[in-house]
């Protein structure tokens, strides 16, 4: 078995594209820092990147170089929750523990968070005492500052898996050979895919449209008051269908593009009272 260090992505439709390979001795700081610079250097160049790696020494050695090009403001790490998990049930078993954690580790925001971790805190102090021992921007959604885009998983790397199972124990020059016809296909597909929807006039992913649409039948429940006009805030409560009574009230601002619920910052798209705030002033959807 050769190890493969490996980038992948999610497009704007959330497919997973893979944009770099490297066939390694193994996995250690000095190799990492080889694929890293150079994955810096010939394929994402780009500003503002954000990484979500599991803890491995090695990643975190490269990624510190101080020459490496994935130190802020350049680029930012984040750790996979799957694998903090898993570390943390090394120490704390049982299922609902793990679950708790990982609960607050997708809160959107603080308050939901603070409810997950008090009930993590409850179980046992311990189990907090040891998540406060990783910087929060880390592992949790609500103090990423939007740079996960909902993204809490390096699964998307762990899938690629399964496609190189076939190839992985042939030569070398056959398994480049393999890996490059498949990701060529790969490419033209999507490539051919991406300029049948943008001839069509469509401005946003197939996978947007669906999450906006989403949100908008949800967004027909609520009631809308204007909170600053100079500012494009407002409150949203939540509604029975009925409209008997409230189920929650969010602060919005259309202008800074942010909402109580959380969403609206971490996916960077509206959320369903951001939606609801548009259709009360017939305003555009914010980009």
């Amino acid at each position: 078995m050769k190890p493969v260090s490996k980038a992948m992505l999610n497009d704007g439709n959330s497919n997973i594209l893979p944009v770099a390979f490297a066939l390694v001795k193994g996995e250690n700081a000095e190799f990492w820092t080889f694929f890293l610079s150079h994955l810096r250097q010939h394929v994402t160049p780009q500003p503002g990147l954000l990484v979500i790696s599991d803890r491995h020494n090695g990643i975190k050695a490269a990624l510190e170089a101080p020459d490496g090009g994935w130190l802020p403001p350049s680029a930012y790490r984040a750790f996979c929750i799957l694998h903090v998990a898993a570390n943390f049930a090394l120490t704390f078993k049982g299922e609902d523990a793990r679950r708790l954690l990982v609960n607050a580790a997708y809160a959107n925001t603080e308050v939901e968070f603070d409810y997950w971790f008090d009930i993590l805190r409850s179980e046992d102090p311990t189990m907090c005492e040891w998540a406060n021992r990783i910087d929060y921007s880390l592992w949790t959604q609500h103090r990423d500052e939007g740079r996960r885009f909902g993204h809490m998983t390096m699964n998307i790397s762990e899938c690629v898996n399964s496609i190189l199972k076939g190839v992985r124990n042939l030569p070398v020059s056959s398994l480049v050979k393999a890996t490059y016809g498949r990701l060529a296909e790969l490419f033209v597909h999507k490539g051919r895919e991406a300029e049948a929807q943008m001839g069509t006039g469509q401005q946003l992913s197939q996978h947007l449209v669906k999450c906006i649409e989403a949100n908008l039948k949800t967004a027909r429940c609520f009631t809308v008051t204007l909170y600053d006009r100079d500012n494009s805030e407002f409150t949203v409560a939540e509604t029975t269908p009925t409209g008997s009574f409230s189920l929650g009230s969010y602060r919005v601002s259309l202008a800074s593009r942010t909402c109580d619920c959380g969403y609206f910052q971490a996916l960077h798209f509206p959320c369903q009272h951001a939606l609801a705030c548009c259709a009360y002033c017939s305003q555009r959807v914010p980009d």
